[in-house]
Parts: structure tokens; sequence; C-alpha cells
């Protein structure tokens, strides 16, 4: 019964974020089906995202540079979004700029799902440690993803010399903010509070902008217009 207990506090944090970003799409909502599929996605990556950790730690150390930025920001950042690229990209589901939002955010939150329910599991996991996990890593994933989406959804619908900018920052952007937040709890032992909380508010306040954008950009905001003056 506890560890039931343990793991709906483990799972509870990602499926509640997303179900949050996914009814935040306010013209054409995706299938359920297909941000189910991409959160199971998230959760599949995890062990060969493990492996490759691993071969890099054993190549390049254990530098804390090399650890945030490469070794778990690069390399989870990379598989995220070369699976989000070569399966979502080009679907004809992808139709306005919110969805890459959507996607991105399933991905990197079933990801971030199982990496809870591990931490849960193999650690002595608390309310409260569980409570401060869902308020940054897990919460940290969510806008990584974001911040991908956005960038994506701006490739997908913009000219194509346009669209390469937009795709490497889609890569870019994420890595570099996932990397800053590691960087920050690695050397920041004793007092990370003090960076942590300021970072994650900045963020949070970007990517709530980032999602008003994406969807003030959608294409059937007019139909919706449209229906409501004949009503």
């Amino acid at each position: 019964m506890v560890l039931f207990s343990v793991l709906t506090a483990a799972v509870a944090p990602g499926v509640s974020l997303l179900t949050y970003l996914y009814l935040r799409d306010r013209y054409d909502a995706e299938p359920i089906h297909m941000v189910a599929r991409m959160f199971v996605l998230g959760i599949l990556v995890v062990v060969p995202i493990m492996v490759i950790q691993r071969g890099i730690e054993l190549w390049l150390g254990d530098h804390n540079v090399v650890f945030a930025f490469i070794q778990t920001a690069g390399v989870e950042e990379f598989v995220k979004w070369f699976v989000l690229y070569h399966v979502i990209y080009n679907h004809t589901e992808f139709d306005e700029p919110y969805d890459g939002i959507v996607y991105a955010a399933s991905i990197s939150l079933g990801f971030a799902t199982l990496e809870n329910v591990l931490y849960a599991i193999y650690s002595p996991a608390t309310f409260g440690t569980l409570l401060v996990r869902a308020l940054l890593p897990v919460s940290g994933h969510a806008l990584f993803g974001i911040m991908m989406g956005y960038y994506l959804g701006k490739a997908k619908f913009a000219s194509k010399k346009q669209s390469y900018t937009f795709l490497a920052i889609s890569f870019a952007l994420p890595v570099m903010l996932h990397g800053t937040y590691d960087w920050i709890m690695i050397t920041s032992q004793s007092n990370w509070m003090w960076f942590i909380i300021p970072f994650m508010i900045i963020l949070w306040i970007w990517g709530l902008r980032k999602m008003n954008r994406a969807n003030s950009r959608s294409p059937f905001r007019f139909l919706i217009r449209e229906d409501e003056i004949k009503l």
C-alpha cells in the first residue's frame, strides 16, 4: 500500500502537468492517442539515454561542466529532439504551432515521470522529497519541452531557410537551460535554493509567454471566430 502511494505521488506531477499543457491548446486539441504515444516514447528512451550517458562518463569523465551540459542535458535533450523530429515533425496531426509544445512536453514528461518513479523506488522517498521533485526536476523537464516544442512549431511553419535556424534553436536552447539547471544543482549544493527558485520562476514566466504566443499563431483561431460570429 505504501509503495502504491509513493508510485502514485511519483507519477502524478508528470500527468498533471501534461494535462494542464494539453488543455491550454485553445483551438485544435491533439488526439489523445498521439499525446499518449509521445509520453510512452519518453518513457522508452530512458534506457538508451542511460547507456549513452554511461559511455560518455567513461569517455570524458565526470567534470561538472561535462556532466551538466553534455552527459545529462546534451544527451537527454538530443534524444528527445531526435525522436520528436523523426516521429512527429512531419506528421499530419502537427498542424499548428502549439502542437510542438504539446508533443515535446509529452515526451519530456514521459521521461521525467519514469525518472521520478525510479527515484521513488531506489531512493528513500518521502512526500516532501517527491514534492520538491515535482516542483523542480519534473516541471523543469516540462519547461525544457515547452522551449523545444515552441521552436519546433516555429520551424514547422516557417520558410525553409528560417526553419533550419529554428530547428537548431529548438535543440540548443533546451540544452543550455537544462545544463544551467544541472550546473546550479551540482555547484551550489548548500545554497542551491537561492539560485534555482529564481531560475525556475523566470523559466515559468518565459514558458507561459511562449505558450500564449504559440496559441496566438494558430491558423484555427480564425475558424473559431467565424463560428462565433455565425452563432
